[in-house]
């Protein structure tokens, strides 16, 4: 029982050092274009997706375990907003169907305890790929003045608000 459960609370860890090293890169590029919403939308999820991490440790060490922080991909150079969008939403997508799995096996396997993480963290996932959606229909919506409007809002925070100072 504890050692499977150590074994996916691991592979957990692993899947969110990945999507907080996928997120803070695209955190970096769309922070570097002036997109502010984006940017900060990457970096709150990238912290939210730290605290997964020490959570999941948290139970390991725990259950006496040995925590692993191997992430499980190296990031992908995307540069492309919509695409940085896509690919957020399936790894969150995606985190969130192994979850379920993973909380049904620890219940299967008597460990009340982490399935109600992995619970917990299903609804954390579901959550952020909502919020990358909503980005993503904003983009459809809006087009490229939607990234245009972020950059403006930029600019001006820069020149102190003033129209005409840069």
């Amino acid at each position: 029982m504890k050692e499977k459960s150590i074994q996916l609370l691991n592979k957990a860890i692993s899947d969110e050092l990945s999507a907080v090293h996928q997120y803070m890169y695209f955190h970096f590029l769309c922070d570097d274009q002036g997109y502010d919403l984006l940017a900060t939308l990457f970096k709150t999820t990238a912290i939210q997706e730290m605290m997964h991490i020490e959570i999941l440790a948290e139970r390991i060490l725990f259950l006496k375990g040995e925590v692993e922080m191997v992430a499980s991909e190296g990031v992908k150079k995307i540069h492309d907003v919509r695409e940085m969008l896509v690919m957020a939403g399936k790894m969150e997508e995606s985190s969130a169907n192994a979850y379920n799995l993973w909380a049904n096996e620890c219940s299967q396997n008597a460990d009340s305890a982490t399935k109600k993480i992995f619970e917990t963290l299903v609804e954390d996932e579901e959550r952020h790929y909502d919020q990358f959606d909503v980005e993503m229909e904003n983009l459809k919506k809006f087009g490229d003045n939607y990234l245009a409007l972020q950059s403006i809002e930029r600019s001006k925070k820069v020149s102190g608000g003033h129209p005409g100072t840069l």
